[in-house]
């Protein structure tokens, strides 16, 4: 086995997950901008529904093609949804310590922000939100 395939096989979860948030990110940025400079829509209420739209489609596609776990749907959309307002805060958090207290540059301070809020949330949404129960694993069995 090559040492791509390897690493692939060892850390396919995380390359989905990434693709998929950046799928899922792309279009909250599409939704928030289309709400704010089309339709008028304020932007703090722009942003609730943009982020809801993109946590909404991250969810099913992780779920679908990444986790691929099919039970318990509402129970693990709750704890998705609870995940990714958590991650926001977090994130937000990050920013206002990093750019007004500490005076750090913006970028850096942003992209570190998304690396720590991205690695957060897979671990939580891969241990917790879509960890298969023995349940699951009969089914698939």
């Amino acid at each position: 086995m090559s040492i791509l395939k390897a690493l692939y096989h060892r850390f396919h979860h995380l390359i989905l997950y990434g693709i998929i948030g950046t799928f899922s990110s792309t279009l909250d940025f599409l939704v928030f901008t289309l709400l704010t400079k089309v339709c008028g829509v304020p932007y703090l209420l722009a942003n609730c529904i943009s982020v809801l739209v993109g946590i909404t489609t991250s969810f099913y596609l992780n779920r679908t093609y990444n986790f691929k776990v099919n039970d318990k749907t509402a129970k693990r959309f709750s704890i998705f949804l609870a995940v990714g307002l958590t991650g926001l805060m977090f994130s937000n958090l990050i920013l206002w310590v990093g750019i007004d207290k500490l005076h750090a540059d913006e970028t850096i301070t942003k992209l570190a922000s998304i690396v720590l809020v991205v690695f957060f949330q897979f671990l939580f949404n891969k241990f917790v939100t879509f960890r298969i129960s023995s349940e699951s694993e009969k089914e698939n069995q």
